[in-house]
């Protein structure tokens, strides 16, 4: 349980990482572009290798629908927030200073809590951390933490506000992976169904928003680099 817990943390605390770099990387903004494009490479290395295979969709049809109902939970939560000011939270470079300080924490957490949670239901069920899921996420959260940062700046948040922020959300992310770890001990079937609900969320989050992003302002470069991101994650783990 503890395991759980420091490893769901661990990984949103990449967020720290992402706001250190906010102030020298701020007219960085292809640099930012081709690190977004990384971190999503890996995040979809992760969709293909850690959660669909594991969801085996031959196995219950449930396993299709939790897929499909992860994607609608996170598009239409997603257009919530975007609507109440949280839609600049994932922009780099200059924006709007009307966004919702607020709306941009509940859009954080949206982005973060569902991969959280699948790190204490692999935990769970695999008896040890998954080091590829866990480097996806830690790698594809700083430049979200990057983004995110300077939004919030341009919001008007102090420095110290946004760390407090960044704080809380990775205790919400910390108590979310426990959370998925209690799940799979208790309930047989949780855990391939959260991992489908996951893998619809997080794929809906990467073509919805991260990388459009990536690619506005990285440029084509943006592909290769995403292929090697998946690649890395891949091969972490085919070899773990």
């Amino acid at each position: 349980m503890g395991a759980a817990l420091f490893w769901g943390a661990f990984s949103s605390a990449a967020l720290f990482l992402g706001q250190a770099l906010a102030r020298p990387m701020r007219e960085s903004r292809k640099a930012i572009g081709l690190m977004m494009g990384f971190g999503a490479g890996t995040l979809l290395s992760a969709v293909a290798y850690e959660l669909i295979p594991a969801s085996n969709l031959q196995r219950s049809p449930s396993i299709g629908v939790s897929f499909l109902v992860g994607a609608l939970a996170y598009y239409f939560g997603d257009r919530l927030i975007d609507r109440s000011g949280g839609a600049d939270r994932q922009t780099i470079g200059e924006t709007s200073s009307g966004g919702s300080g607020a709306a941009m924490f509940l859009g954080a957490l949206l982005d973060g809590i569902p991969e959280a949670r699948i790190l204490g239901l692999t935990l769970a069920l695999g008896g040890t951390i998954s080091i590829a899921f866990l480097a996806a996420i830690f790698v594809s959260n700083i430049p979200q933490g990057l983004a995110g940062t300077t939004s919030l700046q341009a919001a008007g948040y102090t420095d110290g506000r946004i760390t407090r922020m960044w704080a809380w959300l990775t205790v919400a992310c910390g108590l979310a992976s426990l959370l998925g770890y209690l799940l799979a001990d208790q309930v047989t079937d949780a855990g391939t169904n959260a991992e489908a609900f996951a893998a619809g969320a997080v794929l809906t989050m990467l073509a919805d928003s991260m990388m459009p992003e990536a690619f506005a302002n990285g440029g084509r470069l943006v592909g290769l680099l995403t292929v090697i991101g998946f690649l890395v994650a891949g091969v972490l783990a085919v070899a773990q």
